[in-house]
């Protein structure tokens, strides 16, 4: 493994992971950074210094001495051993992670047994999971239930186990591949973002140290052996130190006014800040938090917890920083408050910290209208058990998630409670005479799973120039950016064709990354003619690049136009150029949106909509919310 002090830099990483080992309570680390930045490898070293921990014998949750709601309880004997770092990897099943009946023991003594999964396993070390943001939700409920409470709770299978389940949770991940859910995002306590450094010494040194621990791991290991022993010997010093260290009166005050100067929700930030803070501190050696620690833990604990809004940019600018802890100076120096005050706060609050803004114009021959407001999208749910990809969007067959019933043909993996049902009446005439049970291909039952899948929603927008167009686009990014806020939970995928003077181009790929989205929507440009045919080409061939990453994502196109064609990339007559382009389309659940204006109209939109064999409706209903109703029906 490589060591832990021979990662070069990330600075902010290595003190939130040791905080976290000197202050388990903290509540573990998120990652965010590009790849190819040593994320997963300073993590995986951190087992090294990890101090060792005093179990009860034979206890299969690791718990300490004197445990007394374990199910192995009541327990004998102490003994010592290394704390775990357990990965979960992106893929694992449920009964993996929370544990499932003991199929050995089931089948060779017939008895009902649980055995641990992951989440035991994780007790009183460290969770791993790489690539926290592809994690299937129905693994994330789990996880956030376990955080939450402190135990896992197992009823499947006619098993029944409580056990106890704390661990520091470290997840990494890569923000251009989709973000996170809230409700995980806010369990991390600590959040750090690592980018690879553009100085060439320190790329230098990067590469030959690592060349030098592939050439001789042994060798390399042991020359950092001692950095990484003083380290481990650090982190137990702190842990002992760490019931000593007080937090003053005023530094609590410090801390709960930079909270509220931040805005961020609920008290979690605020406890987080405090017990980062005291962990800073003992670190130091010190016995008393200081505004250092606090400025620390700040650093470390609000960027991921002030985003209101999936589109706004992560991370505390430095001034932000400076002008919040310098306006919590004022009540950090304010003396306690007495029985006749007022109330709790003691003044004014300090000024919310404003996020980084943007223009927002986009490199155009005419600005991007400013988009109409977000809303809260309906649920756009497809009719039907589809097979999409893992979401929380549509019914979906799945090989994962709850299961439903089961089958001697379809399914995914084997139903054991349904396999021994049919099994037990036929032990008498298959001569069973001993524990366990006789099993035939005919006793065989598949479980038959139902989860959620995600989908695919293609905005196909004229972007030609006219204030109809400006209303249309401005309705559009509307819908589309209130789309992608569900899609942040959902895990949509969302995207944007335009076409303007004489192409389409692809103004957003489909994309579950909200930051990414944001800043191509700041990019649409308008003005021109209007090349109809071309903008359905292109939806047609992102649909099919689509398909071929994966067959399975339901697509649904919701097209916005007049039906008026004024050019064309075919070289023939505009208008039947976009007819025959959208029987490409034939197969695919289509909405057109007819924007044609005047006292007199051809109806062209509804020939178009007649070709796609889709719905039709007219500009005059076109509001976002309208929008996300007409989704929905489709």
């Amino acid at each position: 493994m490589y060591p832990f002090s021979a990662v070069v830099g990330h600075e902010d990483l290595r003190l939130a992971l040791l905080l976290n080992a000197v202050h388990p309570g903290i509540g573990g680390v998120l990652v965010r950074g590009e790849k190819g930045t040593a994320k997963s490898t300073i993590v995986r070293a951190l087992a090294a210094l990890l101090p060792d921990l005093d179990v009860s014998r034979g206890c299969r949750f690791g718990c300490a001495p004197g445990t007394t709601d374990c199910p192995d309880a009541p327990h004998e004997g102490v003994e010592r051993r290394p704390a775990r770092l357990v990965e979960l990897p992106v893929g694992a099943t449920e009964d993996r992670l929370v544990g499932s009946l003991d199929l050995e023991k089931a089948l060779t003594e017939g008895v009902r047994a649980f055995q641990p999964g992951l989440l035991a396993a994780a007790h009183r070390g460290v969770l791993y999971v790489d690539e926290v943001n592809l994690l299937h939700d129905h693994l994330v409920d789990l996880l956030l239930d376990a955080a939450a409470m402190g135990r896992a709770h197992v009823e499947r299978e006619g098993v029944s186990v409580s056990h106890p389940s704390q661990f520091l949770l470290v997840g990494t991940m890569n923000p251009e591949e989709g973000e996170l859910r809230p409700q995980l995002l806010d369990r991390f306590g600590l959040t750090v973002a690592v980018k690879a450094a553009r100085d060439v010494a320190v790329r230098t040194e990067v590469i030959r140290r690592r060349l030098a621990y592939e050439a001789d791991p042994v060798t390399f290991a042991a020359k950092w052996a001692g950095q990484d022993a003083e380290l481990k010997q650090k982190i137990t010093d702190a842990r002992a130190n760490l019931k000593q260290v007080s937090l003053p009166d005023g530094e609590l005050r410090r801390i709960a006014a930079v909270c509220a100067a931040f805005e961020v929700d609920g008290m979690r930030a605020d406890l987080v800040v405090a017990r980062a803070a005291t962990a800073h501190a003992a670190w130091r050696g010190a016995t008393e938090v200081e505004e250092t620690d606090v400025e620390t833990a700040v650093r470390l604990a609000l960027p991921h917890r002030r985003r209101r809004d999936p589109f706004d940019e992560p991370g505390i600018e430095e001034q932000q920083l400076e002008d919040a802890m310098c306006q919590a100076a004022e009540h950090a120096e304010e003396p306690p408050e007495g029985p006749d005050d007022d109330g709790p706060g003691g003044g004014e609050l300090p000024e919310p910290q404003e996020g980084p803004k943007g223009n927002g114009n986009a490199p155009a021959d005419r600005p991007a209208p400013e988009p109409s407001p977000a809303f809260k999208a309906r649920l756009l749910e497809v009719p039907g058990v589809g097979e999409g990809a893992p979401g929380k969007r549509s019914r979906a067959r799945a090989r994962t998630g709850r299961i439903v019933r089961s089958s001697k043909v379809d399914g995914s993996g084997l139903h054991l409670v349904d396999t021994l049902t049919n099994a037990a009446p036929h032990q008498a005439a298959r001569g069973r005479s001993g524990p366990g049970l006789l099993l035939t291909a005919s006793d065989l039952r598949k479980a038959v799973r139902e989860g959620k899948e995600s989908n695919l929603v293609l905005f196909v927008v004229d972007a030609s120039g006219s204030m109809a167009a400006q209303k249309r686009m401005s309705a559009v990014s509307g819908a589309v950016i209130s789309l992608l806020r569900d899609a942040y939970q959902r895990r949509d995928k969302v995207g944007v064709v335009t076409f303007r003077g004489n192409q389409a181009e692809l103004a957003l790929p489909p994309t579950t990354s909200v930051d990414a989205a944001a800043t191509r929507l700041k990019k649409m440009r308008t003005g021109g003619r209007t090349p109809l045919a071309d903008g359905l080409l292109k939806a047609h061939r992102v649909l099919e690049i689509e398909r071929m990453r994966d067959p399975r994502k339901r697509p649904l196109v919701v097209l916005l136009t007049d039906g008026r064609a004024t050019s064309s990339g075919l070289g023939g007559d505009p208008t039947k150029d976009a007819l025959k382009a959208a029987t490409l389309l034939e197969k695919t659940a289509v909405v057109v949106v007819d924007c044609e204006q005047g006292h007199v109209r051809l109806g062209l939109a509804q020939k178009i909509a007649d070709a796609l064999q889709g719905t039709c409706v007219k500009l005059d209903q076109l509001s976002a919310d309208h929008l996300a109703g007409v989704v929905r029906a489709a």
